[in-house]
């Protein structure tokens, strides 16, 4: 399942936020906290690149790159390249 633009402007809009969403909340009940940290992060700002998630959650680097695995493993992340800086990946939640 993809996320289109739209829906991520919605997201940082914040009128429809997906760890409201059931399904979404029963996959991220799974993963380690990290990973639910750097969800609610996404929640809050998206896109995000992984510096700037490792500054906004505290985490280190490694933990960051880590949780980003895991949440795109379960699909509850999706990346795209910034628009900003092309060498950089930056994150969104995706449904």
């Amino acid at each position: 399942m993809s996320t289109t633009p739209d829906d991520v402007a919605r997201q940082s809009d914040g009128e429809e936020s997906l760890l409201a969403d059931p399904d979404f909340r029963e996959r991220l009940r799974e993963l380690p906290p990290s990973a639910k940290l750097v969800a609610k992060v996404l929640e809050g700002e998206s896109p995000l690149s992984q510096g700037q998630l490792a500054e906004e959650s505290l985490l280190p680097d490694r933990t960051v790159r880590y949780a980003l695995n895991r949440l795109e493993d379960s699909d509850l992340v999706d990346s795209r390249y910034s628009f900003h800086d092309a060498r950089k990946q930056v994150y969104f939640l995706s449904g």
